[in-house]
C-alpha cells in the first residue's frame, strides 16, 4: 500500500466520522425521494428554498396526492398553489413542476432509463431542462442508484473548508472525483453523506457568516476560527 493509499484511507475514515457527527447533531434527516418524478418535484421545491420550506411543500403535495405526472396535470391550479406556497417563488415552481410532469408523461420509460445504465440515464436527463447540474447528479444518485457526487456548491464548500478539496476546485469535475474517492461507490453510504454535508452547508457552514461557534466540526476544521465565529471561504 502506497503513502497516497494510506492518506486516502485516513481521509475517508475521518470524513465518515464527520458525517456521523453531523447526523448526531442534526438528527435523522429525510432523504430525497428515490422515485424519479417525486425527486424531480423535490428538486423544483429545493431551488433557493430552506430545507424546512421545501419539506413542508413536499408534505403538502403528498397529502394532496399530486406526486405523479398525471396527478400534477389533472390537479386544479389552486390545489398546486396551496401545496407549493411554503417554498415561495410560486409561479416559477408551478411552471417548472407542470413542464416536468408533461415531460414524464410524454416519456413513460424515463424512470426506467434513469435507473438503467449510466450513460443512457445521463443523456435522458437532458429532457428535464428544469434541473441544474447538481439536480441531474442527484437524480442519478437518488433516482437511479448511480454512485455520483452532485456538483452542489454547498457540498463542496463544506468539503473545501474541511480540507478535502482545494477551494479553487470546489465546483469542478476534479473536486467531484476527489470526494467520490473518499466517499466510495456504495450509493446508500454516498446518499447519506451528501444529505448531511449539503444540509450542513445550507444551515451552519453557510457561504457568508458561517456559524462556527455552534458547528460540531469546528474543532477539527482547518478553516474555522471558533473564537470569532467565522470561517475562511
Amino acid at each position: 500500500m502506497t503513502i497516497q493509499d494510506n492518506t486516502e484511507l485516513a481521509s475517508a475514515s475521518r470524513l465518515s466520522a464527520q458525517v456521523a457527527e453531523l447526523q448526531r447533531f442534526y438528527g435523522l434527516l429525510p432523504l430525497p425521494p428515490t422515485e424519479p418524478f417525486a425527486l424531480f418535484a423535490w428538486e423544483v421545491l429545493s431551488r433557493k428554498a430552506l430545507p424546512a420550506s421545501r419539506d413542508a411543500a413536499m408534505a403538502n403535495l403528498r397529502k394532496a396526492h399530486v406526486l405523479t405526472p398525471d396527478a400534477v396535470v389533472r390537479a386544479p391550479r389552486a390545489t398546486l398553489e396551496a401545496a407549493l406556497a411554503p417554498a415561495g417563488s410560486l409561479e416559477l415552481r408551478l411552471d417548472a413542476l407542470r413542464a416536468g410532469a408533461e415531460t414524464f408523461r410524454r416519456n413513460r420509460n424515463l424512470p426506467a432509463t434513469i435507473r438503467g445504465r449510466l450513460n443512457p440515464a445521463r443523456r435522458s436527463l437532458r429532457l428535464l431542462g428544469q434541473l441544474d447540474a447538481a439536480g441531474v447528479h442527484r437524480m442519478l444518485l437518488f433516482g437511479g442508484d448511480h454512485p455520483i457526487v452532485p456538483a452542489d456548491p454547498r457540498l463542496f464548500r463544506v468539503a473545501a473548508r474541511l480540507g478535502y478539496v482545494s477551494a479553487e476546485k470546489r465546483v469542478v469535475r476534479s473536486a467531484r472525483h476527489e470526494l467520490g474517492v473518499l466517499l466510495g461507490n456504495d450509493p446508500h453510504v454516498l446518499r447519506r453523506a451528501v444529505v448531511y454535508l449539503t444540509h450542513h452547508g445550507s444551515l451552519t457552514c453557510t457561504d457568508r457568516e458561517p456559524h462556527c461557534r455552534v458547528c460540531p466540526l469546528a474543532s477539527e476544521c482547518p478553516a474555522s476560527d471558533s473564537s470569532t465565529g467565522s470561517a475562511s471561504p
